[in-house]
């Protein structure tokens, strides 16, 4: 499936959006995202956000400066995209390492990219995914210690591995970007998705429920089922149809 093939099939589904992993971009060629750009804007579709798999968390100084290069390769491409928002990881904690080392490298990392995704009007949203961010407490600490507008949690409510909700509160206020399933921990356990979406409404938050599926059905099939369950809720809990 080409770019193009997914964001008229985004259109066909009626989603208010699209998330676009950066592996499946074919080019960073200006040329090439401007023609993107310049489809997903004819077929009404705009790029909620970009994805990379940077991981903030490296012990080495040069290490942690190549990534900060990489993230700022891919904001000049969010920025033509035409979107505001890229997810970055912290969270492989290096053996040997404690949390809090951890978190002051992704600090240092993380501020300094942020500095320059500002000059762009992109926000880092930094993912609940695995090692150092299935904790919130990590995440929350992490943000703190970064202190941007231009820094947040791209709040996947699935990558938890225990007291899912509790977590999923901690984000919240921090919250720039949702990843969402219909399940979490290993082995899958479901998630009372109404229930998650009365927790966003209360909180205030106004930013994009992305569909991240992951099941075992094939995703021509199981994207459709899992978007059918969020619309209602959408439509329930906020003013998006």
């Amino acid at each position: 499936m080409t770019m193009e093939q997914f964001i008229a099939k985004a259109v066909e589904l009626g989603v208010l959006g699209v998330d676009v992993t950066t592996y499946w971009l074919k080019s960073t060629e200006p040329t090439y995202l401007a023609s993107l750009r310049n489809f997903a804007y004819r077929h009404g579709m705009p790029f909620s956000g970009l994805a990379i798999g940077a991981d903030l968390c490296q012990p080495e100084p040069t290490k942690r400066k190549e990534v900060i290069e990489t993230i700022r390769k891919w904001v000049d491409v969010t920025e033509l995209l035409g979107a505001s928002h890229l997810r970055v990881f912290g969270d492989k904690l290096p053996a040997g390492a404690n949390e809090e080392q951890g978190i002051r490298w992704v600090v240092e990392t993380m501020k300094a990219a942020c500095e320059y995704a500002a000059g762009k009007g992109v926000i880092l949203g930094l993912e609940t995914h695995s090692g150092l961010s299935t904790k919130a407490a990590n995440i929350v600490s992490i943000l703190r210690g970064v202190d941007s507008p231009y820094a947040g949690c791209n709040l996947d409510i699935s990558n938890f591995r225990e007291n899912p909700y509790e977590q999923i509160q901690t984000c919240l206020p921090y919250a720039t970007h949702a990843h969402i399933r219909d399940f979490y921990g290993e082995p899958k356990k479901a998630l009372d998705l109404d229930r998650v979406w009365q927790m966003f409404a209360q909180s205030g938050y106004k930013g994009y429920m992305s569909v991240e599926y992951e099941g075992e059905e094939d995703a021509m099939g199981g994207v459709p089922k899992l978007i059918d369950k969020i619309k209602p809720l959408c439509r329930k809990y906020s003013s998006a149809p």
